[in-house]
């Protein structure tokens, strides 16, 4: 039994990219297409790695949202999101992350974060901090809140969190010693204690991947800077397709 669960940690420990990261590949040639205008981006925070982007823009904006995705496909799939916002008049920023559509170099969560700060800082150079609303989907909610953390964009929007990734880890796999074994923490509890914009959390009643409780977590941790959206029916992976979750949007936006 012993050997049995020290192979097991072992496997765990190689192959854990496999079960976190699920990317789509694309060619570098790629070309996007989408119904609104857009332009593409590509962000070179160190020699040899490009972090690829979709600009969707609108004439006078109010100001960007900067965009971090899920754990699977690529901006070509996550870019019809985009509409949520820029029908309230907002540019959007999707980027991939390493490995990603189209975007290149070896992950590690040190070098990915610093990739997403450097996205950030980019686009502050024509967009100002307090126009700028972050915006993180399920696994990209660790992305965000670290950058919020990091910077003082106007607000924090959280949507599927978790408390962090090892919370995740030790429900999917409770046995395992995954304070040693994971590659990844991505501690959203800890970066969200030190944003200091307002935070919002949006957050299905029946999301059965990452149970609203992880959210009631966070809302615990700064009660007075965030506010926890319960999405009545909501499930993990279709909150676009409750009106409530638009209603919310369109009043954080156009407050």
């Amino acid at each position: 039994m012993g050997i049995m669960y020290v192979v097991l940690a072992a496997i765990v420990y190689l192959v854990q990219e496999r079960f976190i990261f699920k990317p789509e590949k694309l060619p570098a040639d790629f070309a996007y297409k989408y119904d609104a205008p857009f332009r593409e981006l590509n962000f070179e925070p160190e020699q040899g790695v490009t972090i690829n982007g979709l600009h969707f823009y609108v004439p006078k904006p109010k100001g960007l949202i900067l965009y971090f995705h899920g754990n699977s496909r690529s901006i070509k799939g996550w870019g019809k999101y985009a509409r949520d916002f820029y029908r309230y008049q907002y540019d959007v920023v999707l980027v991939d992350y390493r490995g990603f559509g189209k975007s290149t170099g070896k992950r590690s969560e040190r070098k990915m974060l610093a990739d997403m700060q450097f996205v950030y800082e980019t686009l502050a150079v024509n967009y100002p901090e307090d126009h700028l609303i972050v915006y993180g989907r399920s696994m990209g909610s660790g992305f965000a809140a670290k950058i919020a953390s990091d910077n003082k964009p106007r607000y924090l929007i959280l949507d599927a969190p978790y408390y962090s990734f090892r919370k995740v880890a030790e429900r999917l796999m409770p046995i395992l010693p995954h304070r040693w074994l994971l590659r990844f923490h991505l501690r959203t509890d800890l970066w969200i204690t030190q944003v200091q914009c307002h935070t919002y959390i949006l957050h299905g009643t029946k999301d059965r991947l990452i149970p609203i409780a992880q959210s009631e977590s966070l809302q615990q941790l700064n009660p007075k800077r965030i506010t926890l959206i319960r999405i009545e029916g909501g499930g993990h992976n279709n909150l676009p397709a409750f009106p409530s979750y638009h209603n919310f949007i369109r009043d954080i936006l156009l407050y």
